[in-house]
């Protein structure tokens, strides 16, 4: 078995688009959520997103190149440059060794819905329209771009995609099966097709105020705020990393995979089944009880989520989960879907490298039933050994990541 590192990170976010843009917002507690601007959201309920801004798919893509691709894929194309860029790894592994791991929770809605209209009004519909639409073509143009012929496999289990792409990245490289992989995961659902499916739902916030609209673990939470973006890791065998001089941000150490089996949307509310996800990955990684410890928690701001991952919190930790530092990043990024555990699991990474935790902004009003340190409002700076990045996804599927300072 072999020991993996990230070698390479990028991102494309609501706060920030690229990695020291997004680090420097996070840390500050800026919050990229408003009213929503890629549509008129007259007709939806739900008011807030959070948006990227100002991004330039020319920078990273020909434009011909770009017009044959979905907004996903666009984000990420620009992330997996930049980590590409980062890691200094092309041109010094086999293609055969190179896999590319990226998914998407939804795919291409942007395309699937203007062709949807272009059918009802009797247009032509674009040759492009299926390559465009179908959620493993990021990770199948990514591969293309960088000669990655190993394993290639998109995931897709909803809000838990990326991180469940980073993990079974990580077993990739760790039992031998690549030297390195381009993981992570992309999302751009916010249309106006897709924030009122979310709505009807009933899992979406439907304050119009953008500051009290993603508030994880406050009393006063009243459902998630669409994000989107990008997230792109490389994930490399130690050893290889090592043999070309790669500059090392962390260590995974280990994975956990589960499934409620409970409901089509709702978590269990125990928290069975993410407390048995987050055991996996700390026995994977050797977990004592004696490194000091943060959580990059999935912290969606439902009242379900947030409760029961509280409890699983303390099911696997017991005491010493009042000790640990966590917070939730979404209440400024929002919540990126299949894009989210990528960027948190970068932000889980960079707490460990920089020493410092980002908040969970907007937190006024505390729960009793989330009584844990989250971090509220300011980032602290804390000598973490240890990171974990949990994300729970529609369907029960419940991942969680370790990581490990090095």
């Amino acid at each position: 078995m072999k020991r993996v590192v990230i070698t390479g990170i990028g991102a494309i976010t609501p706060v920030g688009n690229d990695i020291p843009t997004m680090w420097e917002s996070l840390t500050a507690g800026k919050c990229g959520i408003d009213i929503i601007s890629h549509f008129d959201p007259a007709n939806t309920k739900a008011k807030v997103a959070a948006e990227v801004k100002d991004f330039d798919p020319a920078k990273y893509i020909d434009k011909r190149e770009a017009r044959r691709m979905d907004l996903f894929c666009q984000y990420a194309m620009a992330a997996a440059a930049q980590a590409m860029e980062d890691s200094g790894i092309e041109g010094k592994i086999e293609p055969e060794r190179f896999g590319c791991y990226i998914g998407s929770g939804v795919g291409g809605i942007h395309t699937f819905y203007e062709q949807s209209i272009n059918l009802y009004e009797g247009k032509n519909i674009s040759p492009f329209f299926i390559p465009m639409m179908i959620g493993n073509i990021a990770s199948g143009n990514v591969a293309i771009r960088y000669k990655a012929k190993g394993p290639c496999l998109p995931v897709v289990t909803a809000c838990a995609t990326s991180t469940h792409a980073v993990g079974e990245a990580f077993r990739a490289v760790k039992y031998g099966y690549a030297d390195a992989v381009i993981a992570g995961g992309t999302e751009a659902t916010i249309t106006e097709l897709a924030v009122n499916g979310f709505t009807s739902c009933k899992a979406l916030t439907l304050t119009d105020d953008p500051r009290r609209a993603s508030i994880p673990f406050d009393k006063e939470r009243s459902g998630f705020v669409m994000g989107e973006g990008s997230g792109i890791l490389i994930l490399e065998e130690y050893e290889h990393a090592v043999a070309r001089g790669a500059k090392i941000y962390a260590e995974i150490c280990g994975y956990g995979n589960t499934c409620d089996a409970h409901h089509i949307t709702a978590p269990d509310p125990e928290g069975e089944g993410a407390a048995r996800c987050v055991q996996l990955a700390l026995d994977e990684a050797g977990y004592t009880g004696e490194e000091e410890m943060y959580i990059n928690a999935h912290g969606t701001s439902t009242a379900l989520n947030d409760a029961g991952e509280t409890k699983a919190f303390k099911k696997v930790l017991g005491e010493k989960a009042y000790k640990v530092h966590i917070s939730s990043t979404k209440s400024m990024t929002g919540h990126m879907l299949g894009a989210t555990g990528a960027v948190e699991a970068i932000a889980s990474a960079l707490a460990l490298k920089n020493g410092i935790i980002p908040p969970t902004v907007g937190y006024q009003v505390p729960d009793p039933e989330c009584d844990l340190d989250y971090t509220p409002n300011e980032a602290v700076k804390a000598d973490v050994t240890m990171a974990l990045s949990t994300t729970f996804g529609f369907g029960g599927h419940n991942a969680c990541i370790a990581l490990r300072k090095i």
